[in-house]
């Protein structure tokens, strides 16, 4: 398959500090799991079309794999998976527990890798499963022979893995190593994995298979996209993310999330055009209908945001004063912002009156910063038109330009 080039430039390298002293990785792959677990959201579907469309650019973005689904589900989801499969470059994944039926569904499908899966905690085992874990060896050992022997590349997941007995996860993901499969996903299913323990986890995981590595972090405890990239520190190849963080309960590491701390604090291009990530968020917030949080890392309206007048005078000067210095709002496709409210302060004010076309003098600044922050402190917005009322009320002459137009 033929890779895209990126298609911008890598940022310029940061100062010495903290970020420096990070464990080198790389490379990293990124498996998109927003149509099968992030669709697993409670309350959210996704229509055929909206499928397609984020299916189309996750693809266009050069993500690694997208797990279009699970084909044995319906009709519908089998349609989907399949045409997702025939439309897009990416490799496209199906889910399959280790059910014949589930397994065929998913060969049918046309997709390029299967996903395979069996509960091995105890609890799972016995209370969801009604099964033994002799038994959920034989039936995931038959589900990677059975897709290894149609020639399509396999992944086997230990469900619930981090609360699982650790000698019996190493003995499963050694038998289905010894019968080829390719990759072995170790899911934080219940999300209480810390990232402590995660890493050792990866790492004898890791110590016990040919295969590679991937990870599935869930973010019950806020630690998911943290788990991801510790992963990664400790010998995974691949983390499974989906968009906006999107998925079971209190979801999964975010896309945007572990992609930019991948590329900026660790050095690692993994060949995804980031520009596009703010676009991707629109998107599947507009499909789930879960809202983006404002303060949300990367995609929030308030992730290159500043009011507070010591920070923005800052950021005018230089972006690397209160920003990471190893991020910017163009590298994920967004805007930075001055917003004016009770913590603004006069640089701020300046530039928005000189960007509305206004020349004003110190005096007029500070005028003009003690109404916004009273406008501010009253709970009310301050927009573009109040400035430009607050600068005629304040007498303050436009420049020959604004005049011009």
């Amino acid at each position: 398959m033929i890779r895209r080039l990126r298609r911008t430039p890598r940022r310029i390298e940061f100062f010495q500090g903290t970020i420096a002293s990070n464990i080198d990785i790389g490379p990293v792959r990124i498996f998109d799991t927003t149509l099968r677990d992030g669709e697993q959201s409670p309350r959210t579907s996704f229509s055929y079309d909206e499928k397609r469309r984020i299916a189309a650019t996750l693809d266009d973005m050069n993500t690694h794999v997208i797990e279009a689904g699970f084909p044995v589900n319906s009709e519908a989801e089998f349609e989907a998976v399949s045409d997702i499969a025939a439309a897009t470059d990416t490799t496209v994944c199906g889910l399959a527990r280790v059910v014949e039926g589930d397994i065929e569904a998913a060969l049918d499908s046309g997709a390029e890798m299967v996903h395979t899966f069996v509960s091995t905690s105890d609890v799972q085992l016995e209370d969801s499963m009604h099964a033994t874990r002799e038994d959920a060896v034989e039936r995931a050992v038959e589900s990677v022979e059975r897709v290894k022997e149609a020639g399509v590349e396999c992944m086997f997941s230990p469900m619930d893995a981090t609360r699982t007995d650790p000698e019996f996860l190493i003995e499963i993901v050694e038998a289905v190593s010894e019968v080829g499969v390719d990759w072995i996903n170790i899911p934080d299913t219940c999300g209480v994995a810390m990232p402590t323990a995660f890493g050792e986890t990866v790492a004898a995981v890791d110590a016990a298979t040919d295969a590679r590595v991937d990870v599935h972090t869930h973010d019950d405890f806020g630690m998911a996209a943290a788990n991801a990239v510790t992963g990664f520190e400790n010998g995974a190849d691949q983390a499974q993310v989906s968009v906006n963080g999107i998925g079971e309960r209190a979801g999964n590491a975010a896309y945007e999330e572990v992609v930019m701390a991948v590329e900026s604090v660790y050095g690692v291009d993994t060949g995804i055009d980031t520009t596009q990530i703010t676009e991707l968020a629109r998107i599947v917030e507009d499909a789930s209908d879960i809202p983006v949080p404002a303060n949300k890392p990367v995609t929030g309206r308030n992730a290159f945001a500043h009011e507070s007048g010591i920070h923005a005078a800052g950021v005018i000067e230089n972006a690397d004063t209160f920003e990471t210095g190893v991020m910017t709002p163009e590298m994920v496709g967004a805007e930075r912002e001055f917003v004016l409210g009770k913590h603004t302060g006069t640089h701020a004010v300046r530039k928005h009156l000189e960007e509305a076309g206004f020349d004003p003098t110190d005096d007029q600044v500070r005028t003009v910063t003690k109404r916004v922050k009273e406008h501010g402190a009253d709970k009310q917005q301050v927009t573009a038109g109040d400035v430009e009322r607050f600068a005629r009320e304040a007498d303050i002459p436009e420049t020959e330009e604004a005049v011009a137009r």
